[in-house]
Order: structure tokens, then sequence, then C-alpha cells
């Protein structure tokens, strides 16, 4: 059994153990004290905390107090992300400072590398099958340009957020190889089993997450006589999380990135990291003490990280990422609001908010603690339909699986008089659910407009765009932009080209960098520039606007106007009322039914103009963050 050496005693050390231990140690006791001695693995884990402790650079330590002093840091209405491939955005590690400028222009203060570890050779899932979390992609870097990288982005004032796959490793990860050659330490770090019988009750209740090019969840290994859990794809082995040899190895491994310059830790495919027979083996409890034992021991250590859960789930599992009930506070400190990016989808094609005010009024809570959501209107990955069958029988006579068939159409471009060029993904035809590919400008009807050469509809796609980056600005939570979409890319289907990536349609919405056009961007009338123009106004004023913290709450309000989707962020001073007009119509409100007050003088903070009147008129897809004036 590996043993953590000594480490001198240290009393800033000791003042965060004791901080952390009480609910590390319950969450740890639920997950592993019936089989575990527990006495001997905390003493194993302070052991790990304190080792990687010691090994933390001075510069970083520095961070760690001034955020223990300032531990809301990651909730200000200062944040906005930005999310890139390294190779895409800049070329290797080496070339993303010289852009650090142009981050700044847009006032970004968190830069995602997509992931960037050392993946398998050939087809790794987009990078998620690691092989060696304690390398760099030799294609972008080493681990010492990886260091140079995040202390040149944190010296601008960015957080470099990287991910960390938690519920699986590649098979050729050096775990997977010991495993495979038979030692019996490291297949006790994986799911596997000597014949099917288990594996085939297990599937009695599991979903296909990639059905087309990875049915079932098991695969059998000749060589070694056994069957293992492949959640994902055959090269992506399931971690057994059971075995508490696994927490303390993933944790050493989030540290020493820790230590290397990593201030956010994206938590890849969490609501698969613990299974149990007769479940969907999604989202179970354990799930929740994992996570919530990964935060508290990271704070012991390198208390300047904080953690986002990567859980795309429906809205009835969602909220318990961000910490409810006993995990309140104690668990993640972001989690993607993946509801908010499908319900902005979906009102934009039915021009009817009701269900999105419905759906996240009644499923999500106003705030949360030490918490909050990272925003986002596109991203890297396809779009899941996620309109669950209970909230869509409110809105009749919408059902769930009409709904869903809806948006696949539409955002496939196959509805008639759709203008959004998107593409189907992962096609189950037992269920007949679809799910759906594509840039957000290519989404949002740009591509189509510019094909076209209609003045009218490029206009009404530019809106379209903006009004997403307001609605994720102003909602709650955390922006985060993907990269190209504040300069309107389009689709690209040049990776149909490369054999590693030609069977994955994700790559579409996965474009390269276009510089010539973002450095065009602060001058001239193209879509393009008054796409970043405005994207660069919004987290402008947003800045300014401190009713937009994380720790500010949101309140939807219910109007009864189809058209339009309202938000209240309730600031200890002044509420801020946000109006999102959904359709490509003028469409207006009186003030008083946006609970506005008679008599006050209103400003549109958005826009830095007065409101006339008392009435709200909103041009097609327009946005307004009414405040009163001072």
């Amino acid at each position: 059994m590996p043993q953590a050496p000594a480490t001198k005693p240290d009393p800033l050390f000791d003042l965060r153990w004791q901080r952390s231990l009480g609910d590390l140690r319950a969450a740890l006791d639920r997950l592993y004290a019936r089989h575990t001695d527990m006495g001997d693995f905390i003493a194993r884990l302070r052991a790990l905390l304190a080792e990687k402790w010691a090994a933390r650079p001075r510069d970083l330590r520095a961070l760690d107090l001034a955020r223990d002093v300032m531990p809301d840091w990651f909730l200000s209405q200062n944040m906005v992300g930005y999310v890139f491939y390294i190779d895409k955005f800049a070329g290797t590690l080496r070339d993303v400072p010289k852009h650090i400028p142009y981050l700044q222009k847009m006032g970004v203060t968190y830069a995602h590398f997509m992931p960037c570890l050392k993946p398998r050779p050939g087809d790794s899932d987009g990078g998620y099958a690691v092989m060696d979390y304690g390398a760099i992609n030799p294609a972008l870097g080493t681990m010492k340009d990886f260091r140079a990288t995040t202390k040149k982005l944190r010296a601008a004032g960015i957080s470099t957020c990287i991910d960390m796959v938690l519920n699986h490793t590649a098979k050729e990860h050096d775990w997977a190889q010991k495993a495979r050659a038979g030692d019996p330490y490291y297949q006790a770090f994986y799911r596997m089993f000597d014949d099917e019988t288990l594996p085939r009750e297990y599937e009695r209740t599991l979903v296909e997450v990639f059905p087309n090019q990875a049915p079932g969840n098991f695969t059998y290994y000749p060589d070694m006589g056994k069957w293992v859990w492949t959640t994902f794809n055959e090269y992506q082995w399931d971690l057994n999380w059971e075995n508490p040899e696994v927490f303390l190895a993933v944790l050493g491994i989030i540290l020493d990135l820790a230590n290397n310059g990593a201030e956010v830790m994206r938590l890849d495919a969490v609501a698969f990291m613990w299974k149990r027979m007769g479940t969907g083996c999604q989202n179970l409890p354990e799930v929740h003490d994992l996570l919530q034992a990964i935060v508290q021991a990271t704070r012991i250590a390198a208390p300047a990280m904080v953690h986002k859960a990567e859980a795309i789930v429906g809205p009835r599992d969602l909220v318990a990422y961000l910490g409810q009930g006993r995990h309140a506070g104690r668990e993640s400190n972001f989690a993607y609001h993946n509801n908010l990016m499908v319900q902005f989808w979906s009102s934009l094609a039915a021009r009817d908010t009701r269900m999105m005010s419905g759906v996240l009024a009644h499923h999500f809570p106003e705030s949360f603690r030490r918490a909050q959501w990272a925003t986002y209107i596109r991203c890297h990955d396809d779009i899941g339909w996620a309109i669950d069958d209970r909230d869509a029988a409110g809105f009749p006579p919408i059902s769930g699986p009409g709904h869903r068939a809806f948006l696949a159409d539409f955002y496939s471009g196959q509805f008639p008089g759709s203008w959004a060029r998107g593409a189907d993904f992962q096609v189950n035809p037992e269920t007949g659910d679809r799910r759906t590919n594509g840039s957000f400008a290519s989404l949002a009807g740009l591509e189509t407009a510019l094909e076209s050469d209609d003045e009218g509809q490029i206009d009404l796609a530019v809106n379209r765009i903006l009004l997403g980056h307001a609605l994720i600005a102003s909602f709650g939570g955390m922006p985060l932009i993907y990269m190209g979409d504040e300069i309107g890319l389009l689709n690209n289907h040049s990776y149909r080209d490369d054999p590693d990536l030609a069977g994955d349609g994700r790559w579409m919405q996965r474009p390269a960098m276009d510089w010539v056009t973002a450095q065009a961007a602060e001058a001239g009338g193209t879509p393009s520039a008054r796409i970043w123009r405005g994207t660069r106004a919004i987290m402008t004023r947003r800045k300014a606007t401190p009713q937009l913290a994380g720790n500010v709450p949101t309140r939807i309000l219910h109007t009864g106007h189809p058209a339009l989707f309202v938000v209240q962020r309730l600031g200890d001073d002044q509420t801020l009322t946000a109006v999102f007009n959904f359709t490509e119509h003028v469409q207006q409100i009186a003030g008083e039914t946006l609970g506005l007050i008679p008599g006050t003088r209103y400003i549109d903070a958005l826009n830095d103009a007065p409101l006339a009147g008392d009435t709200v008129i909103l041009p097609p897809y327009g946005r307004v963050w009414l405040l009163p004036a001072t």
C-alpha cells in the first residue's frame, strides 16, 4: 500500500485542516466507513494533503491567502469566462499569452482550456480519454509551458480552468495497463467482472450515452477474460469509486494540477461516478458525498482552487450539484445551467417563453450558498433536448416527445420556416431521441441569412446572438463565452476529412479561431464586428452592475406575456429587472406589470439609456436591464 512521506508541521495547514475536517470526514464516513479503517485512511489523507501543500509554489500560497480573505471572489459580477481549445485558439500553450490583450478587451477573467492533458492516441472522445493526468498533450506543449502560461494569465487577472475526468481513464492509462496485466491492486481501481452475469443485470436499468458509436455499457477483453464497465466508449474504463484508493489517487492528481497553476477544476462526467444495481447509475447520493470530499480536501491544500461540476442532467437532478441540504455550501462552486441553455433555444424556436419561465422558476432556487451557475448558450458539446415530460404537460397542447422532436427538427433545419442550420447527433431509432450539433451563430440563423444575403435576416440573427449573451450575463451566474461565438463563427465541416474526428459530428461546432475576423472586429459594420462589439459591451456593463453578482438572488417574474422572459435580480439596495424579447416582432409591456415603481425614473443599465414613459418597448430580440435611476 503506498505511503505518503512525512512532512513538517505547518500552523496554516493545521488551521485549514481543522476548518474543513468536519465536512470532509462526514462525507468520507458515509462513503467508506463500513469497509475501511477510517483512522488509517484519514491519517493517510492528511499526509497526502500535507505533502501537496509542502510542494505548493510560493506565489500560489499567496493566492491561497488572498482567497481565504475574499472567499466569494468567484461570485463577483466581474467574472466572465471564455472557453477554447488551445490548438484552435492559439496553436500551443506558448502561443496563448500573446492573445491575453484580446481576452482582456472582452473582460475575460476565467479561461477554460478544453482538454489539454495527455490523451490516448487516435480517437480520444475530444481529449476526455486521458492516458496521463500528469502530462500535457505533447501537441500543445509541456507541463513547464502550462505553468508559465497560467502564471502569465494570473498576472493579467485571468484564472485558468482545466478538465479533470473523474468517471474514467483511457484504457492506455498506467493504472489500466497494470490492471490489464493482472495486478489486483489496480484491477480494483476499475469495475471489472469475471463473467457477464452482473453486467447483464446492470444493463437492465442503464441508458446508452453514445448509442450509435458505443452501444452498451460493458466491454469484454479476451486477454484478461474480464468484462470492464465502459459507459462512454470502449477505450474509457470507468473507475471504481467504492475503492478509497481511487479517491486518494485522484485527489493527488487534482492537487498536482493545482500546484502547476490550475485555479478551477472542471470535474467531468460526475453524474456517473457511483454505481448501484437497479438504478440508472447516475446522480446517486454518493456522487454528492464524493464531490463534497474532493472540494473540502482541496480547500486544505490548495484553497485558491474552486470546482465546477459537469453534470448535464435533467432539472430535477441538476440543483443538487451546487449543494443542497447537508451538502449546501460544501459541494461544487459552479455547475453548468444546461436547462437555461435548452430553454433559451426552445423559446426562440417556439416564440413563447412560458415553459422557460415555468421550468426555471419551479425547479431552481433563487440563490445558493458559496456557489453559482455557469451560464452558457453553446459549448463544444451537442445539445440534448432535456424537456421533461412532466414539465411539458403543464403547457398543453405541448408534449415532451412532441416538443423534443420539434426542437430537433427546427435546429437541424428540417422544420418548415426554420432559420437554423444544425445537424442531428446520436439518433436513437428505438426511442426517437435526437441531439443537435451546431455553432451558436449557425443555430441562431446567421449561416442561412448570409447565404441568402438578406440584410433583414442577418440583423435578426445578430440580435438573437446578442440576446443570448445578454441573458447569460444577467441571469445569475458566471457567463461562459465559447470561442468564436463572440465573432459569429459558423459551422465547420472540415472535421470530416480527419479520420480521428470524422465519426464525431460535434466537431462541426469546434472551428479554429478566425483571427483575421477577430482583429478586424473593433471597426466596420460586418455581422462579426457587430456581434463582437455587442458582446464586449454586454460584458462591460455586467461588470458595472453589482446586482449581477452570483450571490444576488434570481427571481423569475411571470408576466403572462408569452413573448417576454423577465428576470429580477434582488440586490440589497436595488432590484434589477431584465426583460428579453424572444421574437422577431416588436413587443411592449407596461412597467407596472414588471413591478416597476410608478413615478420612479428608470434607466436601462445594459444600453445606458433612460426608460421613456411607463411602457417598456422592445425591438425584435431586444433586451433591457432596468434599474431605478439614482
